[in-house]
């Protein structure tokens, strides 16, 4: 009965697994999770034992005590693209992860350690010209440098675009432009101001969920690597798109159907453990 209790707390894990990853099938940016079963402790009824001159060994006797959620894992595979039209629209194509953060646009950029990730690249900006996600945290990227590209001797900081900014865009190589309207010298031509600032982890599939579609490092995912767009293995960037979700609907019915079924099996199991106790209680009679 308690085997098939454990059985009924598993797959219960394993449906709202599913149900989570059902209700972000349309969420940017959104990695699906799956969850892995492994089998409990078992008791040792009799243990092995090895031949004799006369007689081959015997194996060992043992009774399962049940199932347990072994892990629930983070599939952070890409997914498909959709086009948006809009200019701060970004999806990112291949490895990586974009950087953002919480903090005052006015201060120190923050450190890496209160650094967020997210693939879900629906930028906007302030009525500063500080470029936000949907969430409101600030983007973070590499000034660039005065001989051209970015300037990544330093630590990522917040991109902010001037009052006097149109025409902004998104290249390949994350650099965030614009057309400058300062009446300055520079007036009338396109400006760069700054690169898009791309985490990689030795093991990304060990971040940890923030919510809204951000996560942060852990132990097991290792510190981010801070770099741009194109380079080193960070995936390019498309603007005027959006990265989806990579939920498989048609994967994640069978999982439900599966969970279902293998719920409906332990209920069975309980029922039948009730009805073989009361047998023995009718015994009395």
């Amino acid at each position: 009965m308690y085997s098939a209790i454990s059985g009924l707390k598993a797959h219960q894990t394993l449906l709202d697994v599913t149900a989570n990853n059902l209700a972000n099938v349309n969420t940017v940016g959104y990695k699906s999770s799956r969850a892995t079963f492994s089998d409990s402790l078992s008791q040792q009824v009799r243990g092995a034992s090895g031949g004799t001159t006369t007689t081959g060994g015997t194996n060992g006797l043992q009774v399962g005590l049940g199932v347990k959620v072994a892990s629930v894992d983070n599939l952070v595979g890409a997914s498909s693209t959709q086009m948006t039209g809009n200019a701060l629209d970004v999806a990112l194509q291949g490895e990586g992860w974009f950087t953002v953060a919480h903090g005052d646009p006015t201060g120190p950029a923050p450190g890496a350690a209160t650094w967020s990730f997210t693939r879900a690249g629906a930028f906007s900006t302030t009525s500063a010209g500080h470029l936000t996600t949907s969430e409101g945290l600030y983007v973070m990227g590499f000034p660039p440098a005065a001989a051209g590209g970015p300037d990544t001797t330093g630590a990522p900081s917040y991109i902010t675009l001037p009052n006097a900014a149109s025409d902004v865009t998104v290249g390949a190589d994350g650099a965030v432009s614009y057309i400058d309207h300062s009446g300055g010298p520079n007036d009338g031509t396109r400006q760069t101001a700054g690169y898009l600032a791309i985490s990689r982890f030795a093991n990304q599939a060990g971040l940890q969920r923030g919510g809204g579609s951000t996560w942060n490092a852990t132990a097991n995912s290792g510190a981010p690597a801070a770099g741009t767009p194109g380079v080193d293995g960070n995936g390019s960037v498309m603007a005027g798109a959006l990265e989806m979700s990579n939920v498989d609907l048609a994967s994640e019915f069978t999982t439900m159907i599966s969970a279902q079924r293998g719920f409906q099996a332990n209920s069975r199991v309980i029922s039948t453990a009730d009805e073989m106790l009361q047998d023995v209680v009718n015994m009395k009679r």
